[in-house]
């Protein structure tokens, strides 16, 4: 541990401390890490503040993006086959295969942010 150093100012004994590096603020952890950072600063702030003390906040927030990518690329092939959203599908009638296939991602997502994020 640094030996603490004191300046004498008038009739006050003030300590010498170097405050670290303001962390940067506009860091981007991808979709879901920064909606799952929104979502502990509003609705979280202890477990926010627990996570930014540690030092754990960015590898949380990393891994929640991780988790939430591997996650849609298990559900959505899934979902995919069961709407039987098709490259035939796709050739002969291109809007119906961009609705099917907006459906199936925008169901992936819902359980996505229901299991992961707003937890």
């Amino acid at each position: 541990m640094a030996e603490l150093t004191y300046k004498k100012v008038g009739d006050y004994y003030i300590p010498d401390l170097i405050l670290d590096e303001e962390p940067e603020q506009d860091v981007f952890y991808g979709k879901y890490g920064d909606l799952r950072r929104s979502y502990l600063q509003e609705h979280k702030p202890r477990l926010w503040t627990v996570l930014v003390n540690n030092g754990t906040a960015v590898e949380h927030l990393k891994g929640i993006e991780r988790a939430a990518e591997r996650r849609m690329d298990i559900l959505l092939p899934q979902m995919m086959k069961a709407a039987g959203v098709t490259e035939e599908l796709k050739a002969h009638d291109q809007m119906a295969w961009v609705g099917l296939m907006n459906n199936c991602i925008a169901r992936a997502e819902e359980i996505i942010l229901a299991d992961l994020i707003y937890v």
